[in-house]
This record gives structure tokens, sequence and C-alpha cells, in this order.
């Protein structure tokens, strides 16, 4: 009789009760509340960079072309491709190592763009702007 007494007692023990199944889900809350605002900076932060890396790659790229095309021929293939960014990406896409898609807005994350200098022989940085306005790299 104190074996089946002892076994009783020993299936009691591997279930949790009420109260500690919702202590546990109320720190797992807590916790995940505290954790959420980091999460989103460090995803902002993080497409920021992205933004900021593939900037200068385009930058690199600019260079690259006007080194293969020599600058006269650069200058003008770059005055031919007008105010179009568009165009002016797919004159560059050749000298990206990583240009993952055929249109510029694909190449960056949502909410960033930039804007080409009108002269690439002044290799001036493109201008990169971000949801808050210009970011300075």
């Amino acid at each position: 009789m104190n074996i089946h007494i002892t076994r009783r007692s020993a299936l009691r023990r591997v279930a949790f009760s009420l109260v500690e199944m919702l202590a546990a889900v109320a720190i797992i809350g807590v916790i995940s509340f505290m954790a959420i605002p980091s999460i989103t900076r460090m995803r902002g932060d993080s497409e920021r960079n992205v933004a900021i890396t593939r900037a200068e790659a385009l930058n690199l790229a600019q260079v690259s072309f006007m080194q293969v095309k020599g600058r006269s021929d650069a200058q003008l293939l770059w005055q031919q491709a007008g105010n179009n960014v568009q165009a002016r990406y797919n004159l560059l896409k050749p000298y990206i190592a990583f240009a993952e898609d055929n249109l510029l807005n694909g190449y960056f994350p949502s909410g960033y763009q930039v804007q080409f200098n009108s002269n690439i022989t002044s290799l001036s940085k493109t201008v990169l702007i971000g949801p808050s306005g210009r970011i300075y790299y």
C-alpha cells in the first residue's frame, strides 16, 4: 500500500499547476514586451546600414565605370541617361558586385532612395535619402 501512494504522488508531480503556467506566460509576456522595441530598432539600424553599404557600392561602381569607359565616354553616356536614376543604375549595374535586382528600388531597402550627381567626372558621392531625410555617410 505504501508503494501505491508513492506512485500516485509521483504522478501528480509530473504535471504543472495552473498557477505555474500563468506565471510562466506572464514572465514570457513581460520579456517580449521589453524586447520588441529593441528588435524593431535593430531592424531599422540594419536596414540603414544596408542602404549605406549599397550606396558605397554605387560610388565604387561609378569609379569603375569611369575607368573602363574613359572619362569623356563615361560622361557622354551619363548625360545621355539624363536625370533618369534607373537608366544610370543600368549603366553601373555591371560594375556592382551584388546587384540582385534589375530595378534600383529592389536594390535598396524600402523607404530608401538614391540621387546621382549630374556630373560623373566629379566623383562626388551619391546622395542617400532615407525615411528620416538625407543620410550623410
